[in-house]
């Protein structure tokens, strides 16, 4: 790359050379063999030479290249919107056999922001490969989903918990899909997961589902909320108590509250904090929340109250969803990672992309959650073993309910029973 150093300058070199060097023709024959011919040398072409670059690191390029007179204008080419994403999938899922519908096309372009032409590829090259090992040619929903998750998370650990500590990581991060689903209008739940990547034992990713600009004062409360459920809502199922897990999502509501007030007039003052604390401490420290004596200050008191404030609402709004959080957490265990879609489907009793949520609407089967639940939080207050088997509903009865049936066939609960895999669900409908 031009600027590098090392051998880089002299790449620079040569090619500032060839650049400046195109105004006249060279060369022994021109100089020198037309002059003793009696010829005129040729003159400079009358045309102009227009040179385009491309970089992906445009912050290494030497400050030579861009001066005026050799690189005069420079433009930047984002990542394509929703359209060009979806014109970019059907090109290359036209090269494949698969069986995905316009509408799901049109939700992957959706759920795919930021995503490069070669991405969008790599996504489904992956698809397929994941449909071969499978012992099958054609490409479905559930391959390009997987694969989009690989992708983009990464291969999770063979790492297993304890089963009181993996209720624990269960409810933790049902409490961030809850509160994500039931405020969070500005991005989606794209998976919510409890598999362990490498520090991280679980977590819950959202995107946008619009190329939104700017963000606004309520969005970032509910950002704040999102982040702080997980406090929240492990000190309401864990009778007051809660683990370093939520070390992180403190981090991200002090970072976005500390912003809000400093920045962005979105708290009781209009001042930019950032023109004087800024320029002594650096805006790094503040933007980060790492200035040790910032929350010494009133400042820093305003930020702790306005965090404590949201953490109170998120509290209460876990604990009117109580049955939903354990709905949800009783699917990521079972599954240990779904989509949006999924935790929608656990929440409203239908059909998601990989999860039935139809039998978690059965009142029976939510006792049995409580139940379970309960045994979990003894276990995790006597550091013991978790003796109560994780409850399994029934797969749904395609036949429907009979008559004289207190609740419809295939809503019913199975008895306790060592954890499984709940059976596959029914094909999804086209365009859900």
């Amino acid at each position: 790359m031009p600027g590098m150093g090392g051998g880089g300058m002299g790449t620079l070199q040569s090619l500032l050379s060839e650049m400046d060097g195109l105004k006249k023709p060279r060369g022994f024959f021109n100089r020198v063999v037309r002059r003793a011919l009696g010829m005129k040398p040729k003159p400079p072409p009358k045309y102009r030479i227009l040179h385009i670059f491309a970089t992906n690191q445009p912050g290494v390029l030497d400050e030579a290249m861009l001066r005026p007179g050799r690189i005069d204008r420079i433009y930047k080419v984002g990542y394509p919107h929703v359209d060009g994403r979806k014109a970019t999938f059907v090109y290359y899922l036209d090269k494949v056999k698969h069986g995905l519908t316009d509408d799901e096309v049109t939700k992957l372009a959706t759920i795919t922001p930021y995503a490069s032409g070669a991405q969008i590829k790599d996504m489904v090259n992956e698809a397929l490969v994941i449909a071969i090992r499978d012992g099958r040619e054609e490409i479905t929903w559930k391959d390009v989903i997987q694969a989009k998750q690989l992708k983009e998370h990464g291969l999770p650990d063979d790492h297993e918990y304890i089963e009181r500590e993996r209720h624990a990581v269960a409810v933790h991060e049902a409490c961030h899909a809850i509160v994500a689903y039931k405020l969070r209008k500005h991005a989606m739940i794209d998976v919510a997961t409890i598999e362990r990547r490498g520090d991280v034992g679980g977590f819950v990713s959202s995107i946008p589902p619009e190329d939104q600009f700017v963000q606004w004062r309520s969005e970032r409360d509910i950002d704040i909320m999102t982040f702080v459920a997980s406090l929240a809502g492990e000190r309401l199922f864990f009778d007051g108590d809660h683990s370093t897990g939520v070390g992180g999502d403190l981090r991200g509501a002090t970072t976005i509250a500390t912003q809000m007030l400093a920045y962005y007039a979105m708290g009781d003052t209009v001042a930019a904090r950032s023109v004087t604390l800024a320029s002594i401490r650096g805006a790094e420290a503040l933007e980060t929340g790492t200035d040790r004596s910032l929350f010494d200050s009133g400042f820093g008191k305003q930020v702790d109250a306005k965090l404590a404030s949201l953490r109170d609402q998120t509290s209460d709004l876990l604990g009117e969803s109580r049955v939903d959080v354990l709905a949800v957490a009783h699917a990521l265990e079972m599954h240990k990672t779904i989509t949006g879609d999924d935790v929608a489907a656990v929440i409203e009793g239908k059909v998601g992309s990989t999860v039935d949520g139809r039998p978690y609407a059965d009142p029976a089967f939510r006792q049995m959650l409580e139940h379970y639940h309960a045994a979990a939080e003894r276990a995790h207050k006597d550091h013991s073993g978790l003796t109560t088997p994780i409850p399994v509903p029934i797969p749904p009865d395609p036949v429907g309910s009979e008559e004289g049936d207190s609740v419809p066939r295939g809503l019913g609960v199975a008895a306790p029973a060592p954890r499984q895999q709940i059976d596959a669900p029914p094909p999804r409908p086209d365009g859900a």
